[in-house]
């Protein structure tokens, strides 16, 4: 059963992006910030793959619990597990998956390579770093942070085992010297024929007297996931950049020519046939200002000569004959 998937990476790899395209970003930054994207995106591969074959032997299991991706502080150390197996019989399997796209080599040292267009460069034992989350686990369950099962008064203790799982696709050089723990390292398409073959060979006679209900298996492997804690990287900090990225100065607005302000005409004087044909127009004396009827203007405009085209109101026609 699946009790946790592994958290979202795709958020990290935009905050990342979101650092390239700054532009305070400076090449050696977006140097580093680029080989952590790949970084991120090669681990997100090499644990989907191993997550994968995990699923499809024991996700409806209910005799085996699988955490991803889990995240445990405890006493100021920090144990991050790739995937976390248990079964019935208390055994917890702690694997630490790797994707390496050309493959690892070792030595007879115990020493770690992975090759990039062949050529071999140095990283840190995966064996060791198993090592270090299986004695912080320990140290938790010791601590009682983690209610354990009990059979007759006495706390069950669990098994811890280490598991490397390589990319199928990956080859592994192995030492001819014996090293502990080289066993240990297999491809992630073969961990369930590893895990079947340890529980088979297994000559512990208390193995049967350690075995667990499935609801105890259940709720134990629930109270483990939920000691969880995500952490939230300050991508800026690491890689030198400031908080804010630096603000970029307004344009200048170019200055514009003043419009002109648009110029209307005055009005044109109205013909004596315009007045005519708009026989509703105000009609006025041009002498007294008094208004003036259409048949008087009429008049006025059909005696052109005496008047000059004007309008006269009867008053003031006769001064106007007179003129």
């Amino acid at each position: 059963m699946i009790i946790k998937e592994a958290d979202d990476k795709k958020p990290a790899i935009r905050d990342l992006q979101a650092l390239l395209s700054r532009p305070d970003c400076k090449p050696d930054a977006k140097k580093r910030i680029e080989q952590e994207i790949r970084n991120i995106r090669a681990g997100a591969r090499g644990e989907e793959e191993a997550a994968y074959e995990i699923k499809v032997h024991w996700g409806e299991s209910k005799n085996w619990m699988a955490i991803h991706d889990l995240r445990i502080e405890h006493d100021g150390l920090v144990a991050q597990i790739d995937h976390l197996l248990i079964n019935r019989f208390l055994e917890l399997w702690v694997c630490e998956s790797k994707h390496f796209s050309e493959g690892i080599g070792i030595n007879e040292h115990g020493e770690f390579a992975a090759f990039f267009g062949g050529k071999p460069y140095g990283v840190p034992s995966p064996i060791e770093q198993n090592a270090k989350h299986i004695l912080i686990l320990r140290k938790l369950f010791d601590s009682g942070a983690v209610k354990l099962p009990t059979r007759l008064g006495f706390t069950i203790k669990p098994d811890l085992k280490s598991l490397v799982l390589v990319s199928k696709g990956a080859r592994i050089s192995r030492p001819k010297a014996k090293i502990d723990g080289m066993d240990a390292i297999i491809k992630n398409d073969r961990v369930f024929k590893y895990i079947d073959k340890a529980i088979d060979q297994s000559n512990n006679p208390l193995l049967m007297a350690k075995i667990i209900g499935q609801d105890t298996l259940e709720a134990l492997a629930r109270d483990i996931a939920r000691l969880h804690k995500p952490i939230a990287f300050d991508w800026t900090a690491k890689f030198g950049l400031p908080k804010e990225p630096p603000a970029i100065p307004a344009a200048k607005p170019q200055p514009q020519a003043p419009k002109a302000e648009p110029v209307t005409p005055p009005p044109e004087p109205t013909s004596s046939a315009e007045q005519e044909q708009n026989p509703k127009q105000k009609l006025v004396c041009h002498s007294c200002g008094a208004g003036v009827g259409y048949n008087v203007a009429k008049f006025c405009w059909f005696n052109k000569p005496k008047f000059g085209g004007n309008i006269y109101c009867i008053d003031c026609q006769k001064t106007a004959s007179r003129a």
